[in-house]
């Protein structure tokens, strides 16, 4: 019997523990975007990843127990011309040889209202990590939530377009990325 009453407040503990965990949720890469704009000589150059991938448990309604582990496969950036894709994998560039993926870890998913949240973390690029705060628009309608929103990075801070292409007069140092990620299993808001 005393054993019995030893474990009441372990199991209570355990299921409180389970309770705030967030459900998991699935990127569905078919219907998401991940995209990229820079310019060179004062151009728009625009960018897409096609392959990525992302872990997430996350409940709208509880942010600050959320985690997202979100990959990129830095191999699959297009900009629409085989000739800059090749030059992309190069090591001035991305270095896909070393560096094929791109990560990004939350720390911390903070609730701003009306659907719109910050998610702050750390992102890993080319051997290089930076902290950074990524602003996030949730969306949902048919059991399907949309995660979008845009941040910019400093490409040279990653070491992205070294050597010559390091002339912030050829190519900008700051590339805007603009995301739309379709979710499913993210309960409603």
């Amino acid at each position: 019997m005393n054993r019995i009453l030893f474990l009441l407040p372990a199991l209570a503990l355990s299921t409180a523990a389970l309770a705030q965990t967030p459900p998991a949720a699935t990127l569905d890469a078919a219907q998401s975007q991940l995209q990229f704009v820079s310019k060179q000589m004062g151009v728009p150059v625009e960018g897409v990843f096609k392959r990525f991938d992302a872990q997430i448990a996350f409940d709208p309604r509880q942010p600050a127990s959320g985690r997202i582990a979100f990959s990129v496969d830095l191999g699959s950036a297009t900009l629409g011309v085989p000739e800059s894709d090749a030059e992309l994998r190069k090591p001035e560039w991305f270095d896909i040889g070393k560096f094929p993926q791109a990560r990004f870890t939350s720390s911390a998913i903070k609730a701003l209202g009306g659907g719109r949240f910050e998610v702050a973390g750390q992102l890993s690029l080319k051997g290089k990590a930076q902290a950074l705060t990524v602003p996030v628009t949730l969306s949902q309608a048919g059991g399907l939530s949309t995660a979008s929103g845009q941040f910019a990075i400093k490409r040279l801070a990653f070491q992205i377009g070294s050597g010559e292409w390091g002339d912030t007069s050829l190519v900008a140092d700051e590339v805007q990325v603009r995301f739309k990620f379709a979710l499913r299993g993210v309960p409603a808001l």
